[in-house]
């Protein structure tokens, strides 16, 4: 895990952006979240280092057909119950062009376990989304929604991302 913070967020004291921008960080109640959509093929190699290290993402906001992008979930102070444990579960949504679903997903355990090391370091949830431009799929803007909730806080966070598929 890093041992980053999300500096901004708890540094300006950001309780709610709950019209984020695409990819923003969102906060509620003291919890937080965000959604990365980039091209690294290497992210997991980048996000793997030392505690030490910050690790550096590209943002991507376009693909082209047969290019592949990740779409990571990053959070940060999950609220652990008395036994120290964290329950964070996730509502995932890829929306077409046309307003259909490529996915469409809920309950999804994204984060469950005891709470190692300082709450607001941030971390990266195992619920995470790859996407390769196919030649079936629709030129135009994709959405990326993730309703992120904290069960022992009884807090969600949408967070949403947006990426386009160039026509060919």
């Amino acid at each position: 895990m890093k041992r980053v913070i999300i500096a901004c967020l708890l540094t300006l004291g950001l309780t709610q952006l709950l019209l984020a921008e695409p990819g923003s960080p969102v906060t509620k109640d003291g919890f937080a979240g965000m959604l990365l959509v980039t091209p690294d093929p290497d992210w997991e190699e980048k996000w793997n280092t030392s505690t030490e290290a910050v690790p550096r993402f590209t943002q991507a906001s376009t693909v082209s057909y047969g290019e592949a992008l990740t779409i990571l979930t990053f959070f940060a102070n999950p609220k652990p119950d008395s036994s120290g444990n964290i329950h964070l579960v996730c509502d995932i949504r890829v929306i077409r062009p046309d307003g259909s679903f490529s996915i469409d997903e809920k309950s999804i355990e994204c984060a469950k376990g005891k709470l190692m090391g300082n709450p607001d370091n941030v971390r990266l949830s195992p619920a995470i989304l790859k996407f390769t431009g196919e030649k079936d799929d629709l030129p135009g803007l994709w959405r990326i929604e993730i309703n992120l909730t904290d069960k022992v806080r009884g807090t969600r966070l949408l967070l949403k991302s947006q990426f386009e598929l160039m026509a060919q």
